[in-house]
C-alpha cells in the first residue's frame, strides 16, 4: 500500500512535473530489474520495415540490393530497413466521468494517470515513442507518438488535466481502437486504460483487430465499492454517465448478494473479452499496491515470453 499511497498522494492540483518526477523515482527504483530490456525484438536481424534507399558501398550486403531503384538510377542502391526495436507505444486512457470515483487511496481517474505514467516510464526508454488518446465520452484527444521526457509529461497532462464530465456517457472505446488501428501501420505495443463500464461487445471486435497487429494490455480499474456494498442502510447511488440517481437499501442482504454476483460477472466478462481478443489483462485497484500490480504482471509476461522462446522449434 506505500507504493499508492506514496505516489498518488502527489495527484490532485499538483503540476505535473512533480507528478512525473516522483512516478519516475518509483517505478525505476521498483521495476528495473523486471524489465524485458530496452527493446522489444520483433524478428532477429536488421529490421522488416522497409525504409529509405542509398547509394551501395564496398562491404554492404548485396543481399539487400533493391533491384528495381538500381534500374532506374543505372548503380547499385540499396533499401534500408527500419530496425524493429524501436518500439511505438499508444496509451489509450480512459477519463470518462465513470473514473471520478474512488473511497480508499485514491480515485479512479488517478489511478489512470498512475498506470499512464507506469506504462509510458517503461516505454520510452531508449529512444522509444509512446502517444496518446485520451477518450471523454464520445471525444477524444490524439497526441501523436514522440520521443523523450519532455513528450511523456505533455501527455501526462492532457490526462491529468481532463475536465471532470458529469453526464458525459461512457467513452467510446470501440471508436478509438478502430481509429488507432488506421493511425498505428507498424507493429508496437498499446495499453487500454479504462473501468470498462458497460458492455465488453462494444470494444471486443475493434480491441480484436488492434491485437492482430499490436502487443495489446487493457488495465481495469476497481473500486472495492464497484464490487461489493457496505450494510450502511439507505443510500442514494448516482449514474454519473447519465445523472440518473437510485435509492438502495444496502441492509438487505439479498440486493448487496445480488450486486457482488453482477459486479463479478462483469469482472469476468471483461478480463474474458480482453483475452478471447488477444490481449493481455490486468486489474488495478484503488486499494492496492498499483506499482507492484504492474510489476507482478510485467515479471509474469517476462516469463512467458523465456518459456515460449524456449519452447519454440528451432
Amino acid at each position: 500500500m506505500s507504493g499508492l499511497s506514496s505516489t498518488l498522494g502527489l495527484v490532485g492540483d499538483r503540476p505535473a512535473e512533480e507528478i512525473l518526477r516522483r512516478l519516475t523515482l518509483d517505478v525505476s527504483r521498483r521495476l528495473d530489474g523486471m524489465l524485458h530490456g530496452d527493446f522489444e525484438g520483433i524478428v532477429p536481424g536488421r529490421g522488416s520495415e522497409l525504409g529509405e534507399t542509398r547509394t551501395y558501398e564496398p562491404g554492404d550486403d548485396v543481399r539487400r540490393i533493391d533491384w528495381n531503384v538500381t534500374a532506374r538510377m543505372q548503380a547499385p542502391h540499396l533499401r534500408e530497413t527500419i530496425a524493429d526495436r524501436e518500439l511505438e507505444t499508444w496509451i489509450v486512457v480512459d477519463r470518462s466521468s465513470s473514473l471520478d470515483f474512488g473511497t480508499v487511496t485514491c480515485e479512479k481517474r488517478d489511478l489512470a494517470l498512475a498506470a499512464a505514467a507506469g506504462v509510458g516510464l517503461m516505454c520510452a526508454r531508449g529512444g522509444n515513442r509512446v502517444g496518446g488518446v485520451v477518450l471523454r465520452g464520445s471525444t477524444s484527444d490524439t497526441v501523436p507518438p514522440r520521443q523523450g521526457r519532455k513528450h511523456l509529461l505533455g501527455l501526462l497532462s492532457r490526462i491529468q488535466q481532463a475536465p471532470r464530465a458529469d453526464e458525459s456517457g461512457p467513452a467510446d472505446l470501440g471508436g478509438a481502437l478502430r481509429r488507432l488501428g488506421a493511425m498505428a501501420p507498424r507493429r508496437g505495443f498499446v495499453a487500454v486504460v479504462s473501468d470498462f463500464r458497460g458492455d465488453p461487445d462494444r470494444w471486443r471486435t475493434a480491441l480484436g483487430t488492434v491485437a492482430l497487429k499490436h502487443s495489446v494490455l487493457c488495465i481495469t480499474l476497481v473500486d472495492p465499492r464497484e464490487l461489493e456494498l457496505p450494510p450502511v442502510g439507505l443510500v442514494q447511488f448516482l449514474d454519473p454517465t447519465t445523472g440518473a440517481t437510485r435509492e438502495v437499501n444496502t441492509d438487505d442482504a439479498s440486493v448487496r448478494a445480488r450486486f457482488a454476483q453482477l459486479a463479478a460477472d462483469h469482472q469476468a466478462a471483461v478480463a474474458g473479452a480482453a483475452r478471447s481478443a488477444g490481449a493481455d489483462h490486468l486489474v488495478l485497484r484503488t486499494d492496492s499496491d498499483w506499482l507492484m500490480d504492474l510489476a507482478t504482471h510485467v515479471g509474469d509476461r517476462r516469463r512467458r515470453a523465456e518459456t515460449a522462446a524456449v519452447r519454440r522449434p528451432r
